[in-house]
């Protein structure tokens, strides 16, 4: 694929400055304990989870920001290979949304990897999550569809 930094950057940027936005939004907006209710049983309620998905392994920062750096390794090198669209936007949007919770853990807390991911989109039958994960979940779900289709050809 030509240019391909000039679609993976911006789709990585988008997401992560998008993400820390509404992260800084809601530090902003419901540090006081408010609670924004949206409809049905969306609101806004703010989080902070210093562990992984569904806030386990909470106080594991340090490991799951390496894990994640990893992973974001993994997946920049893998996309520079792949010649489809779909795989590298997909790719790229996963790349950006777990950059935006590492940005969190680095500073966002008392000591480096020591911060705390910002959650705050809250379901009520969902754990809380943040645009970071939305990207990381829809852009996997995306990369798995792109690379499942490309191998059944």
């Amino acid at each position: 694929m030509k240019r391909w930094g000039t679609l993976v950057v911006p789709i990585i940027a988008g997401i992560l400055v998008l993400d820390q936005v509404t992260k800084t939004w809601a530090l902003r907006a419901l540090d006081d304990g408010r609670i924004i209710e949206l409809f049905w049983t969306l609101q806004f309620n703010l989080a902070f989870n210093t562990g992984m998905a569904f806030s386990r392994g909470g106080g594991m920062g340090p490991v799951i920001g390496v894990i994640s750096m990893a992973v974001v390794v993994v997946l920049l090198v893998t996309m520079r290979r792949h010649q489809s669209r779909a795989t590298v936007v997909a790719g790229a949007t996963v790349v950006g949304g777990a950059l935006g919770n590492v940005v969190d853990r680095l500073f966002r807390g008392d000591a480096w990897l020591r911060g705390a991911v910002v959650d705050f989109i809250d379901l009520q039958w969902w754990p809380i999550f943040n645009v970071a994960d939305t990207a990381v979940v829809l852009g996997g779900i995306a990369l798995a569809a792109a690379l499942s289709r490309r191998s059944a050809t």
